[in-house]
């Protein structure tokens, strides 16, 4: 029975990019946390120890900042694929994958005006981007993490499989509350690439309005109203996925203690938890 290599990659996992670009008075910031894996014929690597083409995890980490530094981008999308067209010059590199979760700075306001170099953390999700290439092309597929989202009424669960051991019962008024992980990939368009960055923030806040105007029967029904909202205002957006834990906010009984409990005062769980995956795309 002979025995081989199967399938292997290797990268530099972690990297923290802060860019400042100081054209203006008025600063920005470009707050990068990136991976990067590399794969190819690393037979050599591996069995024999030979080394000779083989990029240093350590030289990658240099990549991320002299990339960064050499290059322009407005979103990490961007900022991605000049990663992979570099690494994809290196020997024996067949395919370079570059993934990146922007942290979002917002201007602190003074006096009612944005300053022009203090920031706070922005709230609303992180932007996802993660860029593939290899000889055949490039694919980009973006995304939003740690979108935190609640509701207080116009949610219920009700009418489900009573499945033998049930003891959860119907309710027509009870709180939502998750962390939105959503992904989206491109189709071809005539247009050309994606404004990224533009895309992303319409996503975003359509994903956010949409978690708000309707009575959501289930977590399932809320995922789908939001893909389709997604897809029917984003033409160069082919399928959208979603993963939605169920923070679960459960009413305290204080009956105990002689004290009312008129939907006021909640408990909440952190595991376990539900976790509801869909994917909406186009026919």
């Amino acid at each position: 029975m002979g025995i081989a290599l199967g399938d292997n990659s290797y990268g530099k996992t972690g990297n923290h990019l802060f860019k400042v670009l100081r054209s203006t008075d008025q600063h920005e910031v470009r707050d990068y946390r990136v991976d990067v894996e590399l794969t190819g014929d690393y037979a050599a690597a591996h069995i024999d120890g030979a080394n000779a083409d083989v990029m240093a995890t350590d030289t990658m980490r240099n990549t991320v900042y002299a990339i960064a530094a050499q290059h322009e981008f407005d979103a990490p999308e961007r900022y991605g694929m000049q990663m992979v067209d570099y690494l994809l010059t290196q020997p024996r590199v067949t395919g370079a994958t570059v993934r990146v979760v922007e942290q979002r700075w917002a201007r602190i306001v003074v006096d009612g005006r944005p300053h022009e170099h203090s920031f706070t953390k922005a709230a609303g999700g992180k932007h996802t981007a993660t860029v593939a290439g290899s000889a055949s092309g490039r694919s980009v597929t973006s995304g939003i993490v740690d979108l935190d989202v609640l509701k207080t009424t116009n949610s219920g669960w009700a009418g489900f499989l009573e499945g033998g051991y049930r003891t959860l019962r119907d309710t027509d008024d009870r709180i939502l509350a998750t962390s939105i992980t959503a992904t989206w990939t491109y189709g071809a368009s005539e247009a050309g690439e994606p404004d990224y960055a533009k895309v992303w923030d319409g996503v975003h806040d359509r994903i956010a309005s949409t978690f708000t105007d309707h009575f959501s029967p289930s977590a399932q029904n809320t995922i789908y109203r939001m893909g389709r909202a997604v897809l029917e205002q984003f033409a160069e957006i082919d399928r959208i996925s979603f993963e939605l834990p169920n923070k679960h906010h459960i009413s305290y009984d204080l009956e105990p203690f002689g004290l009312e409990n008129d939907k006021q005062i909640f408990w909440v769980t952190v595991e376990p938890f539900g976790l509801i995956k869909a994917t909406v795309q186009r026919d």
